[in-house]
C-alpha cells in the first residue's frame, strides 16, 4: 500500500510567512495613513479645525443695534427705544413647529389669528435665527412664559429695546410706525444686516430713513452645553469667544413741531380731513396731521390681526394718510392762482368788471353753470371775485384762458405732479388737459375735451385733483411771491457715537417769473381781502386775530348737482356733503407760516376750515419766533 503525506509543514511555513509579510504590510500602510491623517487634522489643519469646533460647543447670539431716536424740530423725543421682553422662537431648537405654536395658543402667548403669519414667518427665516414671535410683552404674559418655559424648547424670552412713540397717535402719519419684518420685506432687504433684528419700518419716515435708522447689528458667541444651553464658565470668560459691539442707527432731527402738530390735531378732532403746514421759507413741513389717526406703539408692539382688521375696516380710514395720498378737487382755492394766470396771459386786468346774476352760459348754449350764491354778487372786480368767491367771474375767466394755458401755468406751480417730499406714498393728482383725457379714457367719445370742462375748472372742480400738501406748496409760492422750496420733514441726521451732524439744507426750486412782479401783489392783497374785507368768506375766522392773514376758502363738490336740483346740506348723507378747505398765509407781509386745511364732507371752508387754520396760526405765531 502506497504511503500518502498528508501534512506539508515546509509549505505551511511559507504560506505562513507571506501571509504575515502581507499583513504587516498592510497594517504598516494603515498605520501610516492614519499617522498621515491624524498630522493633517492636527497640524495642517489645526486652526480650521479648532475655530469649527469652537462653533459646536459656541453659539451666535445676535446682538440687535439701537434704532435711531427721533427728534422733533424743538428737541423733544418723538420716537426713542425702551427695554422690552419679546419671545424668539429659533427653529431648528423647536422640534415640530406646528407643535409649539399650538402650545403657545393653548398657554394664551398667541393668538389664534396670529398662527398663520407667525408661521409663515418663522419658515421663511433660516432655521438657526432667533425669530421674535412676540414684541413686548407685559408681566402677566412675562409669568405665563416662566410657568410653560420647560414645555417650549426652541422658545426663549429675551429682554430687548423695543420702538416707543411718547406722543402716541400725534403725528403718525408722518412718523410711521416700524413692525415685524413680512416675507414680502425679506424679499428686498438684505438679511445678513437684519440678523437679530425682527422689526423694520413700514411707513413714513421709520420706512423712508431706514438705512439710517437701522445701524448695524453686533454679536457674541456664547458657551453652550450638549443640549445648546448656555453655560457660565467658573473662571472669567473664554478667551476664544469673539464679539461684536452692535452700532446704534442714526438719529434723525425732523422739521415738525410736536406741540404744533397737537394744536392741529385737537383742533380738527371728531373730523376727518387733514392739515399741512409749511415755512414757506425752508419747505420746512411743520405739521403733517391727517384725522383721524392711529397710535403706532400697536404695531411696534405687535399688532393683532383683530386689531388690524379693526383699522383696516374703519369706513374712517384711520391708516390713509390723507395729506400725501388723498386727492380732493380744489375747489374755491385755487381762484387766486386762476386770477394769477389771467394776469400774466395778459387777458384781463384787475379793475376790469363783470356783472355776476348767479349764474354763466357758454355763447350758443342753455346749459346754465351757477353760481354758489344764486342771485349773484352784482358787478365785481378782481379783488371783489376773490374775496367773495365768486364763481361767474371765474367761469367766464377759465374760458377766456382756455385749457392749454391753465394746464401750462398750474402744471408750472406743480399741480398734478408729487412735490417730493422725503417719505414715500405721495400721489401727484390730475391737472387734466385734452391729452390727459385721450389717454385716461378708452371710448373716443370719451376722450373728447369740451369747453364746459374749461369751464368748472375756474372754480377748481371737474376732473382736477390735488392732494392737501400739494394745496399747501402751491400757497407757499403764493406767500413768496414765486419762490418755494421742496417739502421735507427731516432736516439734519445725527451719528450718535461721534456726535457728528449732516445738516440737509433747504433744496430751493425753480422760482416763477411773471411778466410783471407786481402782479404777487395783486393776488396777495385779494386774499387778504377774503379775511378782512366787508364781505370777505373768511372774515369771522380771521376776526381779532394780531396778525394779517391772506386766505382763501374753498368748497369742493363731492357728487355733481343736476342743473334743476338744488344743493340741500340738511337733507344730504353725511359723506355726501361737500369738501371744505381753507388755505392761508400769515403775516401777509412777511408770511412765517402757510397752512392748508380740509375737512371731509365739511360743508364750508369759511366755517368748517378756517377755525381749524387761525387755531395753529395763533399757536405758532403768538411764540414771537419761528
Amino acid at each position: 500500500m502506497r504511503r500518502v503525506r498528508i501534512k506539508d509543514e515546509h509549505l505551511e511555513e511559507r504560506i505562513f510567512l507571506q501571509r504575515s509579510l502581507v499583513a504587516a504590510f498592510i497594517v504598516a500602510v494603515v498605520m501610516l495613513l492614519l499617522a498621515g491623517r491624524a498630522f493633517w487634522l492636527q497640524v495642517l489643519r489645526h486652526d480650521y479645525y479648532a475655530e469649527l469646533s469652537q462653533g459646536n460647543r459656541a453659539r451666535i447670539e445676535p446682538l440687535p443695534p439701537n434704532r435711531g431716536i427721533i427728534y422733533d424740530r424743538e428737541g423733544r423725543v418723538i420716537a426713542e427705544n425702551t427695554p422690552a421682553y419679546q419671545l424668539e422662537l429659533v427653529r431648528e431648537q423647536a422640534g415640530d413647529l406646528d407643535t409649539i405654536l399650538a402650545q403657545l395658543v393653548s398657554f394664551g402667548l398667541l393668538e389664534q389669528d396670529d398662527l398663520k403669519r407667525v408661521r409663515q414667518l418663522v419658515q421663511s427665516r433660516r432655521s438657526f435665527e432667533a425669530v421674535p414671535i412676540r414684541l413686548q410683552l407685559d408681566d402677566v404674559l412675562v409669568a405665563r412664559f416662566a410657568v410653560h418655559r420647560h414645555e417650549l424648547p426652541g422658545v426663549s424670552l429675551e429682554t430687548r429695546m423695543a420702538r416707543h412713540y411718547p406722543y402716541g397717535p400725534i403725528g403718525a402719519h408722518a412718523l410711521g410706525y416700524v413692525g415685524t419684518i413680512s416675507e414680502d420685506d425679506l424679499s428686498r432687504i438684505d438679511r445678513e444686516r437684519y440678523f437679530g433684528t425682527g422689526v423694520i419700518g413700514k411707513t413714513g419716515i421709520e420706512r423712508a430713513y431706514e438705512g439710517e435708522l437701522l445701524g448695524v447689528g453686533g454679536y457674541r458667541e456664547v458657551l453652550v452645553n450638549a443640549e445648546g444651553r448656555p453655560v457660565k464658565l467658573l473662571e472669567g470668560a473664554d478667551a476664544q469667544l469673539q464679539s461684536r459691539e452692535p452700532q446704534s442707527g442714526r438719529e434723525l432731527r425732523l422739521t415738525i413741531d410736536i406741540e404744533l402738530q397737537r394744536v392741529a390735531e385737537e383742533a380738527m378732532a371728531g373730523r376727518r380731513g387733514a392739515v399741512v403746514a409749511i415755512d414757506p421759507w425752508t419747505g420746512d413741513v411743520l405739521v403733517l396731521a391727517s384725522l383721524p389717526s392711529f397710535d403706532p406703539n400697536g404695531f411696534a408692539r405687535g399688532i393683532s390681526r383683530k386689531d388690524y382688521l379693526a383699522l383696516t375696516e374703519d369706513p374712517d380710514q384711520p391708516l390713509f394718510n390723507r395729506v400725501l395720498r388723498g386727492t380732493y378737487p380744489p375747489g374755491s382755492t385755487i381762484k387766486p392762482i386762476m386770477a394769477l394766470a389771467g394776469l400774466e396771459y395778459e387777458v384781463i386786468k384787475p379793475q376790469d368788471s363783470i356783472f355776476c346774476a348767479g349764474q354763466y352760459s357758454l355763447p350758443g348754449s342753455r346749459h346754465k353753470f351757477r353760481d354758489w350764491k344764486h342771485e349773484g354778487h352784482g358787478r365785481v372786480d378782481m379783488r371783489n371775485a376773490v374775496m367773495q368767491s365768486c364763481d361767474v367771474y371765474f367761469y367766464r375767466l377759465a374760458n377766456t384762458l382756455g385749457i392749454d394755458r391753465i394746464h401750462d401755468i398750474m402744471t408750472r406751480i406743480g399741480f398734478g405732479a408729487p412735490t417730493g417730499i422725503d417719505i414715500g406714498g405721495e400721489r401727484g393728482g390730475i391737472m387734466p388737459s385734452p391729452q390727459w383725457k385721450k389717454s385716461a379714457f378708452s371710448g373716443h367719445a370719451q376722450q373728447v375735451w369740451f369747453p364746459g370742462e374749461t369751464v368748472i375748472l375756474g372754480i377748481g372742480q371737474g376732473y382736477w385733483s390735488t392732494t392737501p400738501l400739494q394745496l399747501a406748496t402751491a400757497t407757499a409760492l403764493l406767500a413768496m411771491r414765486g419762490k418755494h422750496f421742496r417739502p421735507r420733514l427731516v432736516r439734519a441726521l445725527v451719528d450718535p457715537a461721534t456726535g457728528a451732524v449732516e445738516e440737509r439744507a433747504p433744496r430751493a426750486l425753480p422760482a416763477i417769473e411773471l411778466k410783471d412782479q407786481a402782479n404777487w401783489e395783486v393776488i396777495v392783497d385779494a386774499m387778504v381781502a377774503v379775511t378782512s374785507g366787508p364781505r370777505g368768506t373768511a372774515v369771522r375766522a380771521s376776526r381779532g386775530a394780531a396778525y394779517s392773514i391772506a386766505g382763501k376758502t374753498g368748497t369742493a363738490q363731492v357728487f355733481t348737482v343736476g342743473q334743476t336740483e338744488k344743493y340741500n346740506e340738511k337733507t344730504i348723507a353725511e359723506r355726501l356733503r361737500d369738501h371744505a378747505l381753507f388755505v392761508a398765509f400769515a403775516p401777509a407781509e412777511a408770511p412765517r407760516l402757510v397752512i392748508a386745511v380740509l375737512v371731509e364732507n365739511g360743508g364750508h371752508g369759511s366755517s368748517a376750515a378756517a377755525p381749524i387754520a387761525r387755531s395753529v396760526f395763533d399757536a405758532y405765531l403768538a411764540r414771537g419766533t419761528g
